[in-house]
Protein backbone atom coordinates (compact mmCIF):
# COMPACT_ATOMS: atom_id res chain seq x y z
CA UNK A 1 0.00 0.00 0.00
CA UNK A 2 2.81 2.43 0.80
CA UNK A 3 4.35 1.82 -2.61
CA UNK A 4 1.15 3.23 -4.11
CA UNK A 5 1.41 6.12 -1.64
CA UNK A 6 4.97 6.83 -2.81
CA UNK A 7 3.97 6.92 -6.49
CA UNK A 8 0.87 8.99 -5.67
CA UNK A 9 3.06 11.68 -4.10
CA UNK A 10 5.36 11.64 -7.13
CA UNK A 11 2.33 12.05 -9.42
CA UNK A 12 1.39 15.17 -7.42
CA UNK A 13 4.79 16.75 -8.28
CA UNK A 14 6.35 16.06 -4.89
CA UNK A 15 9.95 15.01 -5.53
CA UNK A 16 10.09 12.21 -2.97
CA UNK A 17 13.26 10.13 -3.26
CA UNK A 18 13.61 6.40 -2.69
CA UNK A 19 15.95 7.09 0.23
CA UNK A 20 13.30 9.23 1.94
CA UNK A 21 10.70 6.52 1.31
CA UNK A 22 12.98 3.91 2.93
CA UNK A 23 13.49 6.26 5.89
CA UNK A 24 9.72 6.38 6.33
CA UNK A 25 9.49 2.56 6.28
CA UNK A 26 12.31 2.33 8.82
CA UNK A 27 10.54 4.79 11.11
CA UNK A 28 7.29 2.83 10.81
CA UNK A 29 9.05 -0.39 11.76
CA UNK A 30 10.25 1.22 15.01
CA UNK A 31 7.83 1.66 17.95
CA UNK A 32 8.18 5.44 18.00
CA UNK A 33 4.57 6.46 17.34
CA UNK A 34 1.05 5.18 18.01
CA UNK A 35 -0.68 3.62 14.97
CA UNK A 36 -3.03 6.50 14.17
CA UNK A 37 -3.69 8.24 10.88
CA UNK A 38 -2.78 11.65 12.29
CA UNK A 39 0.60 10.45 13.60
CA UNK A 40 1.33 8.74 10.27
CA UNK A 41 0.52 12.02 8.48
CA UNK A 42 3.04 14.00 10.56
CA UNK A 43 5.70 11.30 10.28
CA UNK A 44 5.27 11.06 6.49
CA UNK A 45 5.42 14.82 6.08
CA UNK A 46 8.54 15.07 8.24
CA UNK A 47 10.44 12.36 6.36
CA UNK A 48 9.25 12.99 2.79
CA UNK A 49 8.93 16.78 2.43
CA UNK A 50 12.08 18.90 2.58
CA UNK A 51 10.62 22.32 1.76
CA UNK A 52 7.97 24.01 3.92
CA UNK A 53 6.45 25.73 0.88
CA UNK A 54 5.40 22.26 -0.31
CA UNK A 55 3.53 21.36 2.88
CA UNK A 56 0.21 22.45 1.44
CA UNK A 57 0.81 20.42 -1.73
CA UNK A 58 1.58 17.39 0.48
CA UNK A 59 -1.62 18.01 2.47
CA UNK A 60 -3.72 17.94 -0.71
CA UNK A 61 -1.96 14.84 -2.00
CA UNK A 62 -2.36 13.04 1.35
CA UNK A 63 -6.06 13.93 1.51
CA UNK A 64 -6.77 12.71 -2.03
CA UNK A 65 -4.93 9.43 -1.35
CA UNK A 66 -6.86 8.91 1.87
CA UNK A 67 -10.18 9.54 0.11
CA UNK A 68 -9.31 6.96 -2.54
CA UNK A 69 -8.62 4.42 0.23
CA UNK A 70 -11.89 5.23 1.96
CA UNK A 71 -13.82 4.36 -1.19
CA UNK A 72 -12.24 0.90 -1.25
CA UNK A 73 -13.06 0.10 2.39
CA UNK A 74 -16.40 -1.53 3.35
CA UNK A 75 -18.96 0.92 4.77
CA UNK A 76 -18.97 1.20 8.53
CA UNK A 77 -21.68 2.05 11.00
CA UNK A 78 -23.19 5.50 10.69
CA UNK A 79 -22.52 7.69 13.72
CA UNK A 80 -25.40 10.05 14.58
CA UNK A 81 -24.33 13.68 14.20
CA UNK A 82 -26.64 14.81 17.02
CA UNK A 83 -26.12 18.37 18.27
CA UNK A 84 -22.35 18.37 17.59
CA UNK A 85 -22.92 19.31 13.95
CA UNK A 86 -24.60 22.57 12.92
CA UNK A 87 -27.60 22.71 10.68
CA UNK A 88 -25.54 23.43 7.59
CA UNK A 89 -28.53 23.08 5.30
CA UNK A 90 -30.42 25.86 7.02
CA UNK A 91 -30.92 28.91 4.82
CA UNK A 92 -32.72 32.14 5.54
CA UNK A 93 -34.63 34.11 2.95
CA UNK A 94 -33.31 37.58 2.02
CA UNK A 95 -36.27 39.09 3.88
CA UNK A 96 -35.38 37.23 7.06
CA UNK A 97 -31.74 38.26 6.81
CA UNK A 98 -32.75 41.90 6.32
CA UNK A 99 -34.68 41.77 9.59
CA UNK A 100 -31.57 40.85 11.57
CA UNK A 101 -30.12 43.77 13.50
CA UNK A 102 -26.54 45.06 13.33
CA UNK A 103 -25.61 45.96 16.88
CA UNK A 104 -22.41 47.96 16.43
CA UNK A 105 -18.97 47.25 17.92
CA UNK A 106 -19.36 48.37 21.56
CA UNK A 107 -22.77 46.77 22.02
CA UNK A 108 -21.60 43.55 20.34
CA UNK A 109 -18.64 43.20 22.73
CA UNK A 110 -20.84 43.93 25.73
CA UNK A 111 -23.47 41.39 24.65
CA UNK A 112 -20.81 38.71 24.07
CA UNK A 113 -19.40 39.23 27.58
CA UNK A 114 -22.90 38.92 29.07
CA UNK A 115 -23.60 35.69 27.17
CA UNK A 116 -20.34 34.14 28.41
CA UNK A 117 -21.29 34.91 31.99
CA UNK A 118 -24.92 33.75 31.70
CA UNK A 119 -24.77 30.73 29.39
CA UNK A 120 -24.44 27.35 31.11
CA UNK A 121 -24.87 24.86 28.25
CA UNK A 122 -24.73 24.21 24.56
CA UNK A 123 -27.37 25.77 22.24
CA UNK A 124 -28.39 25.12 18.67
CA UNK A 125 -30.59 27.47 16.69
CA UNK A 126 -32.24 30.47 18.25
CA UNK A 127 -31.34 34.14 18.22
CA UNK A 128 -29.72 34.82 21.61
CA UNK A 129 -27.21 32.32 22.99
CA UNK A 130 -23.77 31.25 21.76
CA UNK A 131 -24.56 28.29 19.54
CA UNK A 132 -24.77 26.90 16.03
CA UNK A 133 -27.14 27.20 13.12
CA UNK A 134 -29.16 30.13 14.46
CA UNK A 135 -29.51 33.85 13.96
CA UNK A 136 -27.66 34.87 17.12
CA UNK A 137 -24.68 37.23 16.68
CA UNK A 138 -22.56 34.64 18.54
CA UNK A 139 -21.60 31.14 17.41
CA UNK A 140 -21.04 29.57 14.01
CA UNK A 141 -22.76 28.04 10.98
CA UNK A 142 -25.76 30.33 11.28
CA UNK A 143 -26.64 33.63 9.65
CA UNK A 144 -26.19 37.15 10.96
CA UNK A 145 -24.89 40.25 9.14
CA UNK A 146 -22.48 41.15 11.95
CA UNK A 147 -21.30 38.98 14.82
CA UNK A 148 -18.58 37.00 16.60
CA UNK A 149 -17.73 33.54 15.29
CA UNK A 150 -16.93 31.02 18.03
CA UNK A 151 -15.35 27.91 16.51
CA UNK A 152 -16.64 26.35 13.32
CA UNK A 153 -16.01 27.73 9.88
CA UNK A 154 -16.93 31.06 8.34
CA UNK A 155 -19.57 30.20 5.77
CA UNK A 156 -21.04 33.67 5.32
CA UNK A 157 -17.84 35.61 6.19
CA UNK A 158 -19.80 38.24 8.07
CA UNK A 159 -18.09 37.85 11.47
CA UNK A 160 -16.28 40.91 12.81
CA UNK A 161 -14.43 38.83 15.43
CA UNK A 162 -13.29 35.19 15.43
CA UNK A 163 -12.85 33.32 18.71
CA UNK A 164 -10.76 30.57 17.21
CA UNK A 165 -7.17 29.99 16.09
CA UNK A 166 -6.83 29.65 12.32
CA UNK A 167 -4.01 28.14 10.31
CA UNK A 168 -3.09 29.69 6.99
CA UNK A 169 -0.67 28.43 4.36
CA UNK A 170 2.19 30.26 2.67
CA UNK A 171 1.80 31.18 -0.97
CA UNK A 172 3.69 28.83 -3.29
CA UNK A 173 6.52 30.62 -5.10
CA UNK A 174 7.15 27.76 -7.57
CA UNK A 175 4.04 28.27 -9.70
CA UNK A 176 5.08 28.70 -13.33
CA UNK A 177 1.98 28.28 -15.50
CA UNK A 178 0.30 31.62 -16.11
CA UNK A 179 3.05 33.76 -14.60
CA UNK A 180 4.62 34.99 -17.83
CA UNK A 181 2.26 37.94 -18.29
CA UNK A 182 2.76 38.95 -14.65
CA UNK A 183 6.53 38.81 -15.12
CA UNK A 184 6.30 41.09 -18.15
CA UNK A 185 4.16 43.55 -16.19
CA UNK A 186 6.51 43.52 -13.19
CA UNK A 187 9.46 44.33 -15.45
CA UNK A 188 8.10 47.86 -15.68
CA UNK A 189 9.77 48.32 -12.30
CA UNK A 190 13.46 48.08 -13.19
CA UNK A 191 16.71 49.63 -12.08
CA UNK A 192 19.58 47.63 -13.54
CA UNK A 193 23.07 47.51 -12.02
CA UNK A 194 26.16 45.34 -12.40
CA UNK A 195 27.35 44.13 -9.01
CA UNK A 196 29.30 41.19 -7.66
CA UNK A 197 31.79 38.84 -9.31
CA UNK A 198 32.70 38.99 -12.99
CA UNK A 199 30.57 36.18 -14.39
CA UNK A 200 29.27 37.49 -17.72
CA UNK A 201 31.21 37.80 -21.00
CA UNK A 202 31.66 41.39 -22.18
CA UNK A 203 31.60 40.67 -25.91
CA UNK A 204 32.29 44.22 -27.11
CA UNK A 205 35.28 44.76 -24.83
CA UNK A 206 36.59 41.26 -25.63
CA UNK A 207 36.59 42.00 -29.40
CA UNK A 208 38.24 45.41 -28.93
CA UNK A 209 40.87 44.05 -26.54
CA UNK A 210 41.63 41.10 -28.84
CA UNK A 211 42.08 43.45 -31.82
CA UNK A 212 44.46 45.66 -29.81
CA UNK A 213 46.33 42.51 -28.77
CA UNK A 214 47.30 41.62 -32.37
CA UNK A 215 44.59 39.00 -32.64
CA UNK A 216 45.44 37.06 -29.50
CA UNK A 217 42.27 36.30 -27.62
CA UNK A 218 41.80 38.58 -24.58
CA UNK A 219 38.57 37.66 -22.77
CA UNK A 220 36.89 40.39 -20.70
CA UNK A 221 34.25 39.63 -18.08
CA UNK A 222 31.79 41.87 -16.23
CA UNK A 223 29.36 41.31 -13.33
CA UNK A 224 25.90 40.10 -14.29
CA UNK A 225 23.24 42.72 -14.92
CA UNK A 226 20.53 42.55 -12.27
CA UNK A 227 17.37 44.42 -11.51
CA UNK A 228 18.58 46.25 -8.43
CA UNK A 229 15.23 47.61 -7.28
CA UNK A 230 14.29 46.74 -3.68
CA UNK A 231 10.76 45.51 -3.04
CA UNK A 232 9.00 44.92 0.28
CA UNK A 233 5.85 42.85 -0.29
CA UNK A 234 3.13 42.44 2.34
CA UNK A 235 0.67 39.63 1.54
CA UNK A 236 -2.80 39.24 3.00
CA UNK A 237 -3.55 35.57 3.69
CA UNK A 238 -6.56 33.55 4.88
CA UNK A 239 -10.25 34.31 5.08
CA UNK A 240 -11.67 35.90 1.93
CA UNK A 241 -8.21 35.74 0.32
CA UNK A 242 -8.73 31.98 -0.09
CA UNK A 243 -10.82 32.84 -3.16
CA UNK A 244 -7.77 34.43 -4.81
CA UNK A 245 -5.01 31.94 -3.92
CA UNK A 246 -4.31 30.87 -7.51
CA UNK A 247 -3.90 34.40 -8.86
CA UNK A 248 -1.84 35.63 -5.90
CA UNK A 249 0.46 32.60 -6.13
CA UNK A 250 1.10 33.42 -9.79
CA UNK A 251 1.87 37.02 -8.86
CA UNK A 252 4.10 35.96 -5.96
CA UNK A 253 5.96 33.45 -8.12
CA UNK A 254 6.55 36.08 -10.81
CA UNK A 255 7.80 38.62 -8.23
CA UNK A 256 10.16 36.05 -6.70
CA UNK A 257 11.85 35.50 -10.07
CA UNK A 258 11.88 39.15 -11.19
CA UNK A 259 13.10 40.95 -8.06
CA UNK A 260 16.50 40.05 -6.71
CA UNK A 261 15.96 42.14 -3.58
CA UNK A 262 12.56 40.96 -2.37
CA UNK A 263 11.40 40.76 1.25
CA UNK A 264 8.02 39.20 2.00
CA UNK A 265 5.84 39.35 5.12
CA UNK A 266 2.29 38.14 5.77
CA UNK A 267 -0.66 39.74 7.54
CA UNK A 268 -4.35 38.88 7.87
CA UNK A 269 -6.89 41.40 6.58
CA UNK A 270 -5.06 44.46 7.91
CA UNK A 271 -1.49 44.96 9.21
CA UNK A 272 -1.22 45.48 12.95
CA UNK A 273 1.65 45.41 15.45
CA UNK A 274 3.01 42.06 14.18
CA UNK A 275 3.87 40.55 10.80
CA UNK A 276 5.19 37.08 10.01
CA UNK A 277 7.17 35.24 7.32
CA UNK A 278 5.80 31.70 7.78
CA UNK A 279 2.12 30.98 8.32
CA UNK A 280 2.87 27.66 9.98
CA UNK A 281 5.06 29.35 12.57
CA UNK A 282 3.18 32.61 12.86
CA UNK A 283 2.25 32.01 16.51
CA UNK A 284 5.93 31.46 17.44
CA UNK A 285 7.91 33.60 14.99
CA UNK A 286 6.46 37.07 14.67
CA UNK A 287 8.17 40.29 13.70
CA UNK A 288 7.38 43.57 15.37
CA UNK A 289 5.98 45.93 12.76
CA UNK A 290 8.01 48.73 14.33
CA UNK A 291 11.18 46.70 13.65
CA UNK A 292 10.18 46.25 10.01
CA UNK A 293 9.54 49.99 9.71
CA UNK A 294 13.04 50.68 11.04
CA UNK A 295 14.79 47.97 9.04
CA UNK A 296 13.89 49.07 5.50
CA UNK A 297 14.66 52.63 4.39
CA UNK A 298 12.90 54.76 1.77
CA UNK A 299 14.86 53.11 -1.06
CA UNK A 300 12.45 50.19 -0.81
CA UNK A 301 9.17 50.03 -2.76
CA UNK A 302 6.20 48.75 -0.77
CA UNK A 303 3.59 46.50 -2.42
CA UNK A 304 0.51 45.42 -0.46
CA UNK A 305 -1.38 42.45 -1.91
CA UNK A 306 -4.85 41.91 -0.45
CA UNK A 307 -8.55 42.12 -1.25
CA UNK A 308 -9.10 44.81 1.43
CA UNK A 309 -12.42 43.09 2.18
CA UNK A 310 -13.19 43.03 5.89
CA UNK A 311 -15.28 44.65 8.56
CA UNK A 312 -14.58 48.40 8.81
CA UNK A 313 -13.99 47.79 12.54
CA UNK A 314 -10.77 45.94 11.64
CA UNK A 315 -9.38 49.14 10.14
CA UNK A 316 -10.85 51.85 12.36
CA UNK A 317 -11.44 50.30 15.78
CA UNK A 318 -8.96 49.43 18.59
CA UNK A 319 -9.58 45.75 19.28
CA UNK A 320 -11.12 45.40 15.83
CA UNK A 321 -8.86 42.57 14.66
CA UNK A 322 -10.75 39.32 14.20
CA UNK A 323 -7.99 37.32 15.90
CA UNK A 324 -6.57 39.36 18.77
CA UNK A 325 -6.94 42.59 20.68
CA UNK A 326 -5.04 45.32 18.84
CA UNK A 327 -4.36 48.41 20.93
CA UNK A 328 -4.14 50.63 17.86
CA UNK A 329 -6.45 50.62 14.84
CA UNK A 330 -5.18 49.08 11.62
CA UNK A 331 -5.56 52.46 9.92
CA UNK A 332 -2.75 53.89 12.06
CA UNK A 333 -0.38 51.09 11.06
CA UNK A 334 -1.27 51.50 7.40
CA UNK A 335 -0.66 55.24 7.62
CA UNK A 336 2.74 54.67 9.25
CA UNK A 337 3.72 52.35 6.41
CA UNK A 338 2.62 54.77 3.71
CA UNK A 339 4.59 57.53 5.44
CA UNK A 340 7.68 55.31 5.83
CA UNK A 341 7.64 54.19 2.18
CA UNK A 342 6.23 56.97 -0.03
CA UNK A 343 6.53 54.69 -3.07
CA UNK A 344 3.77 52.25 -2.11
CA UNK A 345 0.88 50.61 -3.99
CA UNK A 346 -1.91 48.20 -3.11
CA UNK A 347 -2.68 45.33 -5.52
CA UNK A 348 -6.24 44.04 -5.09
CA UNK A 349 -7.29 40.65 -6.57
CA UNK A 350 -10.97 41.44 -5.98
CA UNK A 351 -12.73 42.36 -9.27
CA UNK A 352 -12.57 46.13 -9.67
CA UNK A 353 -16.28 46.35 -10.44
CA UNK A 354 -17.07 45.30 -6.85
CA UNK A 355 -14.78 47.82 -5.14
CA UNK A 356 -17.50 50.46 -4.88
CA UNK A 357 -19.64 48.07 -2.80
CA UNK A 358 -16.99 47.40 -0.14
CA UNK A 359 -16.75 50.04 2.58
CA UNK A 360 -13.40 48.66 3.74
CA UNK A 361 -11.94 49.02 0.23
CA UNK A 362 -12.95 52.68 0.13
CA UNK A 363 -11.29 53.29 3.52
CA UNK A 364 -8.01 51.63 2.50
CA UNK A 365 -7.95 53.34 -0.91
CA UNK A 366 -8.16 56.64 0.91
CA UNK A 367 -5.28 55.70 3.24
CA UNK A 368 -3.00 54.62 0.37
CA UNK A 369 -3.86 57.83 -1.51
CA UNK A 370 -5.91 56.07 -4.18
CA UNK A 371 -2.90 53.99 -5.28
CA UNK A 372 -4.86 50.74 -5.45
CA UNK A 373 -4.73 48.65 -8.62
CA UNK A 374 -6.37 45.37 -9.71
CA UNK A 375 -4.31 42.19 -10.04
CA UNK A 376 -4.45 42.20 -13.82
CA UNK A 377 -1.66 42.69 -16.33
CA UNK A 378 -2.83 46.25 -17.03
CA UNK A 379 -3.29 47.02 -13.32
CA UNK A 380 0.17 45.72 -12.40
CA UNK A 381 1.76 47.69 -15.25
CA UNK A 382 0.15 50.90 -13.95
CA UNK A 383 1.34 50.15 -10.42
CA UNK A 384 4.92 49.43 -11.55
CA UNK A 385 5.06 52.65 -13.61
CA UNK A 386 4.03 54.57 -10.50
CA UNK A 387 6.67 52.85 -8.36
CA UNK A 388 9.42 53.42 -10.94
CA UNK A 389 9.05 57.22 -10.92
Amino acid sequence: MLVDFFYHLRSQKLLVSVKEYLTLLEALSSPIMPPTLEDFYYLARTTLVKDETLFDRFDRAFASYYRSLEQKLPPGKKIPLDWLVAELEKRLTPEQKAELEKHGWDKLMEMFKERLEEQKGRHQGGNKWIGTGGTSPFGNSGAHPEGIRVGGSGGNRSAVKVWDERNFKDYDDSIELGTRNFKVALRRLRRFAREGSDLELDLGDTISSTARNAGYLDIKMVPERHNNVKVLMLLDVGGSMDDHISRVEELFSAASSEFRNLEVYYFHNCPYEHLWKSNRRRQMERFETWDVLRKFNTDWRLIFVGDATMSPYEILQPGGSVEHYNKEPGAEWLQRMVNAWPKAVWLNPEPQASWQYRQSISIIRNIVQNKMFPVTVAGIEQAMRLLSK
